[in-house]
């Protein structure tokens, strides 16, 4: 059975707690592709004196023979990746459990998320946002799975006051061309 394709919505302002059922299966839209300054800068950013992430010598004599990509900067990718059709209106992550790297990464590769919604629930202290409970993986340009993780989160309802439209109010009129 294939879906019937829907119309795009004229405004897109991401997945709502209403908009989520249990079973649900996202993919990115979009891969990245990791560098090698990308796994550098996190890296010395972080402060992870690792040398596996930024010595090409030394990691030559590891059974990867290359520098691996850092996995906290994996994570902070596939978490990303998955944050359009998830957790865009998400308020606070409650927890991350389950991380696992089972195969690894290198600069070069191209990383892309799946999420499966897990659970949902209403939240009992904040009537403004429910709970989603999902699973994600990271896959690689070759289909390989290179993480995966459970993480639940608060997200808000449609109407919670703190989601309404925010874009400035405009005085002015257009100055550049023709509707039509």
């Amino acid at each position: 059975m294939t879906a019937e394709p829907q119309e795009a919505p004229k405004i897109w302002r991401g997945r709502f707690f209403e908009d989520f059922e249990v079973g649900d299966v996202f993919r990115s839209r979009l891969g990245r592709t990791v560098t090698e300054v990308d796994n550098i800068w996190f890296t010395c950013l972080t402060m992870n004196t690792n040398q596996m992430h930024f010595n090409t010598d030394y990691s030559k004599g590891t059974r990867f023979g290359k520098p691996l990509v850092n996995s906290c900067l994996t994570l902070a990718i596939i978490a990303g990746l998955s944050v359009p059709d998830t957790s865009e209106n998400g308020t606070a992550n409650l927890g991350w459990t389950d991380i696992k790297l089972p195969n690894p990464v290198f600069a070069g590769d191209t990383l892309y998320a799946e999420s499966e919604i897990l659970g949902l629930r209403e939240s009992s202290s904040r009537p403004n946002v429910g709970i989603v409970s999902l699973r994600t993986r990271g896959i690689n340009q070759d289909g390989v799975v290179i993480m995966e993780y459970l993480r639940t989160f608060m997200c808000y309802r449609r109407d919670a006051p703190e989601v309404q439209d925010q874009f400035p109010k405009v005085e002015s009129d257009w100055t550049v061309g023709e509707p039509g």
